[in-house]
This record gives structure tokens, C-alpha cells and sequence, in this order.
């Protein structure tokens, strides 16, 4: 038997995507992606003219395990590539525990998540000294249930950064979930929709208006809600910013004795 790789193919440019994921598409027997929510684009990086490509958004979990399996057994390489990076939302545990069932060998190749993607394109970070040092990814309950201690309105009594995936076309649900916890309605949010494609939508906003915005500009999926004082304006000022120990110039590290404060 060969091997079954499962790749982060990133958030949609085909240059967000790791050397050695492009090393194995290039070689790959047979390329399993994720449909819509895969850049296309990606495909092209093979170099295999005999490469068979299935698009897994008109396939079951059975008949993409049909397909790897069928194709291991001849000593093909095989590349299941999907969005992001595949630990998030990924649904490859329900597949890896099949491979393993098999006896298949399998390895994962991490990718670029959407929710960098969107930090690299407002141009910010998630945390902040005295403002956030903790970043939740999570989503609305939908057709997936998620447990009680998880559900949005327990999760936003933190009041750390939201990076809240799959629900935005839940918007009314979302935003009064967030107001019971510890946000406002002036709580900053910022609206990421396909991230790093062509047609990148990048919207701030607030909880109070958040709702509002989405459905004026007709936004129903592939979209990222980012929640948190970490993205409001004044901490674009110099004045108001607050910065880490890192560089600071009276803090001492392993490698640089600060400057006497007092002086």
C-alpha cells in the first residue's frame, strides 16, 4: 500500500498553501478536494497527466473511503485536500478512523486557516497586552450540536476574541447570544467574507449593527465574525496602543538587559 495525505489547501489563494503540500499534489495518483471551498486553482500545481481528481462535495464519507481505499491497494498516492487547515472544522477524524481501521498509512499537511488570513487582511493580531490574550475559535449551534458549556452565550461570557466560523447565516442568533455575555453592543466586530479570494469582503462593524450590515450586503456563507475589543480603531493609535514586554527597552529578557527605568 502507499499513502493518503490529508492537505490544508488555505483559505482560497493558491499561494497561501505550504511547499510541501504542493510536493505531494504534484505527484499525487489521485486528488480528493473539497469542492467549492477549495481554490481550483490549487489543482493546477499537479504535474501528473494521468492524476484522477474527484470533487468530494457530491460524495458521501463512504464512497470518498471507497475511492482511497480502491486506490492505496494499487500503491497509488492519494492527496485529500481540504479547506483551510484540516484540524478546523475539518470532519478528517470520521476519515482517519477508517484508514486506521484499514491498516492504511496516512499523513497530515497542515494549512493557512482563513481566520490568519483574515488577521493578515485587516492587519492586526488577535491579542493584545491588557486587552485579549486568548482567541476562541467556535461556530453557532446549528444542524451540528455543540454542548451546553459551549454554546455561544457561555463562550462569550469570557469575553476573549471570537473568531466564530459556519454562522453567519445565523446572524440574529449570533448577535443575541454575544450580548449575553460580557460584549456590548459597541463591542467591535469585523465581517471577513472569502478571505484571500479575488472577490475578499472585509466589513467592520458592531454588535449592535452587525446583523444589519449582513444582510445589506446579502452575505450567506464563507464568511468568518470576528468579535473582540482587539479590533476596535483606537488601538491603531500610537497614544492609546498597548504594547507588549517584548521590546521594551526597561524589560530584561534571556537576551537583552533593560535600560534602568530611573534614568
Amino acid at each position: 500500500m502507499s499513502k493518503v495525505f490529508f492537505i490544508g489547501a488555505g483559505p482560497g489563494d493558491k499561494e497561501l498553501i505550504t511547499l510541501k503540500a504542493i510536493k505531494i499534489i504534484e505527484k499525487a495518483d489521485v486528488i480528493i478536494y473539497a469542492g467549492s471551498l477549495v481554490n481550483k486553482e490549487i489543482l493546477d500545481y499537479s504535474k501528473n497527466s494521468s492524476v484522477k481528481i474527484y470533487n468530494s462535495a457530491t460524495m458521501t464519507l463512504d464512497e470518498t473511503n471507497r475511492v482511497i481505499l480502491e486506490n492505496v491497494r494499487k500503491r497509488k498516492i492519494v492527496a485529500r485536500i481540504h479547506t483551510g487547515d484540516p484540524s478546523i472544522y475539518g470532519a478528517i477524524l470520521e476519515q482517519i478512523v477508517l484508514l486506521e481501521e484499514a491498516g492504511v498509512e496516512y499523513e497530515i499537511i497542515p494549512g493557512v486557516s482563513s481566520a490568519f488570513a483574515a488577521a493578515a487582511s485587516i492587519k492586526t493580531e488577535f491579542t493584545l497586552p491588557e486587552v485579549s490574550q486568548t482567541v476562541i475559535f467556535t461556530r453557532m449551534e446549528g444542524k451540528t450540536p455543540v454542548p451546553e458549556r459551549e454554546k455561544l452565550r457561555n463562550i462569550a461570557k469570557i469575553g476573549a476574541t471570537l473568531i466564530i466560523f459556519l454562522s453567519v447565516s445565523l446572524i440574529d442568533e449570533v448577535k443575541a447570544e454575544l450580548l449575553k455575555g460580557a460584549y456590548s453592543e459597541e463591542t467591535p466586530v469585523v465581517i471577513a467574507r472569502r478571505v484571500s479570494w479575488k472577490d475578499e469582503e472585509i466589513h467592520f462593524t458592531s454588535i449592535k449593527d452587525m446583523d444589519k450590515l449582513v444582510k445589506e450586503k446579502g452575505i450567506k456563507k464563507t464568511t468568518l465574525i470576528l468579535v473582540g475589543e482587539v479590533f476596535s480603531r483606537k488601538y491603531r493609535d500610537i497614544s492609546t496602543l498597548k504594547k507588549s514586554k517584548l521590546y521594551d527597552k526597561y524589560f530584561s529578557t534571556e537576551f537583552r538587559k533593560g535600560k534602568d527605568s530611573c534614568i
